[in-house]
């Protein structure tokens, strides 16, 4: 069965920093882009970050310079680090394949931002 388990959002005061965690299950991960998108209250789902399976990486201009992708095969994951967060970062994080999301979305980690 193919999931999606995103982890390690929070809150935090602006400025701060955080690392999400994607684990996946299923034969999948090795072959496919893997992407961090976000989603506001009231907003539509955005992509924020995405992995090549070579390791090769693009981001949204809203986070270039402050997220960092990175991904572990052996461990079928997908990491997003996240430095200098401002109140515009917060938001629902999800991971999925590709730049619009080819598997079934996962509940999501809620990072939130204080100022």
């Amino acid at each position: 069965q193919e999931r999606l388990v995103e982890s390690g959002g929070g809150l935090v005061r602006a400025g701060g920093s955080l690392t999400l965690s994607c684990s996946t299950s299923g034969s999948f991960f090795s072959l496919a882009s893997m992407g961090w998108f976000r989603q506001a209250p009231g907003g539509q789902r955005e992509l924020v970050a995405i992995i090549s399976t070579g390791g090769s990486t693009r981001y949204a201009d809203a986070v270039k310079g402050r997220f960092t992708i990175s991904r572990d095969n052996a461990k079928k994951t997908v990491y997003l680090q996240m430095n200098r967060l401002t109140v515009e970062d917060t938001a629902v994080y999800y991971c999925n394949t590709g730049d619009l999301g080819g598997k079934p979305w996962g509940q999501g980690t809620q990072v939130t931002v204080s100022s």
